[in-house]
């Protein structure tokens, strides 16, 4: 699923920039990132890194000048950015008490999730404000680009705010898939076998308590199919994260 940038551009640091800092075959680095460079890393004239434009493209660039506010880079080389999976996941997760949802945030980047759709179902334990909402989406952001540049992405996985498990039923535009822990003979190989290429896989998983039996009727009602992941019972923040893994493996 990865396009291979070399050993040598794997091993140089990865920061994702906005547009504005790109100037033709230069970049303009300020604010934190400068401080990340200068403080953190202790980059200086003559480092490289590599800079991501978040739209699919990365540049490999070297220090030029290091001034009080802002560093300067020459690009050395412009390609495709690697570490994009062939399938775009969308993972609706019920939403999680503490800090359960932001380790799925992290790790299902790591794995290779597209876009992320926090769900509120009849079971979900905590149920937030709409002022925490901003709060939270604000710091899911910037776990999200960590965890990409960390992890080899070509592009920063989306945060959508939380949706009510009907809406988001009603919403899906494409094959979709829902673990559920009373489902037995239909796994995620057999649901995907003799199918053409997915492109796009929408994959719903429940809060702590799981998805109610009226929920999973409504799922399939619009054609969302159930799937067991074995016959263990898998916690909320863990189902996610395995059925994402079989989905790209098949």
């Amino acid at each position: 699923h990865n396009l291979d940038t070399g050993p040598a551009a794997k091993m140089m640091h990865r920061f994702f920039v906005s547009a504005d800092c790109i100037q033709q075959d230069a970049i303009v680095v300020s604010g934190k990132l400068l401080h990340q460079l200068r403080h953190v890393l202790r980059l200086g004239k003559g480092d490289s890194c590599i800079f991501l434009d978040n739209c699919g493209w990365e540049y490999e660039a070297v220090i030029d000048r290091m001034e009080k506010n802002q560093a300067r880079t020459t690009v050395q080389k412009r390609r495709p950015a690697g570490g994009e999976p062939q399938t775009r996941i969308t993972l609706y997760q019920g939403w999680l008490k503490g800090s359960k949802f932001e380790l799925v945030l992290q790790k299902g980047t790591e794995i290779g999730v597209s876009a992320f759709v926090p769900l509120l179902c009849q079971r979900s334990v905590a149920i937030p404000t709409p002022e925490s909402q901003v709060v939270k989406l604000g710091r899911w952001q910037a776990i999200l680009q960590e965890a990409a540049e960390q992890s080899g992405r070509g592009m920063i996985p989306t945060v959508q705010p939380a949706m009510l498990f009907p809406g988001a039923c009603s919403s899906v535009g494409c094959f979709s898939l829902l673990p559920w822990e009373q489902e037995r003979t239909v796994s995620v190989h057999l649901a995907l076998k003799n199918k053409p290429k997915r492109r796009c896989v929408n994959l719903f998983i429940g809060p702590e308590g799981g998805f109610s039996p009226e929920e999973v009727e409504l799922a399939r009602s619009y054609g969302i199919r159930t799937v067991t992941l074995g016959p263990r019972l898998l916690r909320a923040e863990t189902a996610g994260l395995v059925a994402a893994t079989l989905i790209l493996n098949e």
